[in-house]
């Protein structure tokens, strides 16, 4: 299986920015477990601070069985990446380190949960794996 793998906003700083919510690994760290744990699936990694660029990568999901992705901070704001994710057929699974529902009244709310194919939001780091998870579990 060939999955992309879509991190937004301010994920690059993943171990230095409030460890106590999101912990001490790196997304580099995170990533590398992630294909450890999954050597038999294609990985395609991407880190943007830049929403267009998201959008542009969801729209060749067509290339993939299925997309992770946790848009950080777009998640609360971008009517552009829902719409991007509406536009598309391949499964999007949004990832979330934390409980977005347990955090401040602004990160309450998703534009994006409510298309996607699956939501896993409050499981840390582990979120990743359980996104793999899932689209494995859909794509037999």
């Amino acid at each position: 299986m060939r999955v992309l793998i879509i991190n937004g906003p301010n994920l690059n700083l993943l171990g230095t920015r409030e460890p106590d919510i999101y912990g001490d690994q790196t997304l580099d760290e995170v990533i590398a477990e992630l294909r450890l744990s999954y050597p038999a699936h294609q990985m395609d990694h991407h880190q943007t601070n830049h929403e267009g660029f998201i959008i542009d990568l969801l729209h060749t999901a067509s290339d993939y069985a299925g997309v992770i992705l946790n848009p950080g901070a777009y998640t609360h704001t971008s009517i552009a990446i829902r719409d991007a994710i509406v536009a598309i057929t391949t499964p999007v699974v949004e990832v979330h380190i934390s409980n977005i529902l347990e955090r401040e009244d602004f990160r309450q709310k998703s534009y994006l949960t409510e298309v996607v194919t699956h939501a896993i939001m409050g499981k840390g780091v582990a979120g990743y794996n359980l996104a793999m998870d899932y689209l494995l579990r859909i794509g037999s």
